[in-house]
């Protein structure tokens, strides 16, 4: 295994922090960063920001020759290998093999397999290539595009909001509001990052959501996906009126919904909408990370089929008791404990008044 210096670790560092600018644009592509540097002295840096234009290693190549400097024998520290294939750009090894460049450090190899292997181009070309630094940092910053193009289906984060004893309501239905304002705001900004957002019917009757980013400034409004198993959505739905919607239904259109809607049967052999058959569609339309903003019932149905990856939480500092809602609502009662589902906590942070759990579902309970 390679061993990499305080210096190498702190270029990689800020290549990180530069993929990190592409975190609401890059979909479907991944969040890369690069920094170019030459005898110990960072000669330009780079990162993508949205499909069709330059990747990081092309935009830091390019900056360092507005700089003034020469790329040539220089080591360009990127967070993900170097694309090998022709998409909507040309492959980055072809640039890099052009400008002269002596090594690439790479935080992850590309799980992509139309665009792997370009460590073995390089390397063919005399170029020293090194991989696995702050791999899992690189990796966290791409979950959804890792899952999507190695298991096909978009990584799904259920976000709920519920007081400390789990209600998401009241009996009657009502939630607004149980968490302040800066938990709702900091849910704006992971709606923001997913490609796609998705809910059920419950809470489009229920809450009329719009289901767009608003908090916080964004270039793009992810995709709104609505499970509709009987087609109820109402023609004057909020979450209907600003387009870029998806309908997945048990049956047939409804003859009211506008025509810019698009509708797409998915019925399993009960008649229930077909949920691993969308995650399948999403992933083939491109959609990396999936927020869920549903009621327990869809909760429920995406983790009893082990669909669910990893749970955003904010706790108000508040008590509901019962009759209340709670986060999930099972089809049927567990038998015994040794069937609950399992967590690894992924952080706890304080955000205002409230407090954000990110919690991981264990790889024995989801696909």
């Amino acid at each position: 295994m390679t061993e990499f210096s305080a210096g190498e670790r702190a270029h990689m560092t800020r290549a990180l922090a530069l993929a990190a600018r592409g975190l609401y644009t890059t979909t479907p592509n991944p969040r890369v960063g690069c920094v170019a540097v030459r005898d110990g002295v960072v000669i330009g840096e780079g990162f993508h920001l949205r499909p069709g234009t330059a990747h990081a290693e092309v935009n830091a190549l390019n900056d360092a020759r507005a700089r003034g400097y020469d790329p040539r024998g220089a080591t360009l520290f990127v967070t993900l290998e170097p694309c090998n294939h022709h998409g909507r750009t040309p492959p980055c090894v072809d640039a890099i093999i052009t400008a002269g460049v002596a090594r690439i450090v790479a935080a992850m190899s590309d799980p992509n397999p139309e665009a792997a292997h370009g460590a073995a181009r390089l390397r063919a070309a005399g170029i020293d290539v090194a991989f696995d630094l702050r791999a899992e940092d690189a990796r966290e910053l791409n979950l959804g595009f890792v899952s999507r193009v190695t298991r096909g289906r978009p990584w799904v984060r259920a976000k709920i909001a519920a007081s400390l004893d789990g209600r998401t309501a009241l009996s009657s239905g009502e939630s607004q509001w149980i968490t302040a304002t800066q938990a709702r705001a900091d849910g704006h900004a992971w709606r923001a990052r997913a490609c796609a957002i998705l809910t059920g019917i419950g809470t489009v009757l229920q809450d009329d959501p719009q289901l767009n980013v608003r908090a916080i400034a964004t270039p793009r409004q992810p995709l709104r996906v609505i499970v509709d198993r009987h087609g109820q959505t109402p023609a004057s739905a909020r979450v209907l009126a600003e387009g870029n919607v998806l309908i997945i239904t048990a049956g047939e259109r409804n003859p009211e919904w506008p025509e810019a809607i698009e509708v797409v049967p998915l019925p399993d052999a009960e008649g229930r909408v077909d949920l691993p058959a969308m995650l399948r569609l999403l992933g083939d339309r491109g959609i990396n990370e999936l927020h869920v903003e549903a009621g327990a019932r869809l909760n429920s149905a995406l983790l009893d089929a082990h669909l669910l990856d990893e749970l955003l939480l904010y706790l108000a500092p508040s008590l509901v008791g019962d009759p209340a809602r709670g986060m999930f609502e099972r089809a049927l009662p567990l038998a015994s404990l040794s069937r609950r589902t399992r967590l690894v906590w992924h952080s706890v942070e304080r955000i205002g008044e409230d407090l954000r759990l990110l919690a991981r579902i264990t790889e024995g309970d989801r696909q």
